[in-house]
């Protein structure tokens, strides 16, 4: 039995088949999460929703970073460093890729 799933982007549903393979996409109308990526790794795929919605992250380094600002990129990449070495499958990838 082949079942449809639907994921929701705010106002609008999208089917599991059109989302491409490891891009991610904002979900500024998702309760939770902010981000979603179709992760696809040694043939097999999962819908990953990752990131808190509405906080402000750390983003890319830029040049004249407060010292806050890099202890918090830091913070995060030591606590979640177990949980990114899993790769594509995991949500802690992706947030780190995407968001820090």
């Amino acid at each position: 039995m082949i079942v449809n799933h639907l994921i929701e982007f705010g106002d609008m549903a999208t089917d599991k088949k059109t989302l491409k393979c490891n891009k991610p996409r904002r979900t500024p109308d998702h309760k939770t999460k902010s981000h979603i990526v179709k992760a696809c790794s040694a043939g097999k795929e999962k819908i990953i929703r990752f990131g808190q919605q509405g906080v402000t992250t750390a983003g890319k380094p830029k040049s004249g970073e407060s010292a806050k600002q890099k202890a918090r990129r830091a913070s995060f990449k030591a606590r979640h460093a177990k949980n990114i070495k899993k790769g594509k499958m995991s949500a802690a990838y992706w947030a780190d890729k995407v968001k820090w």
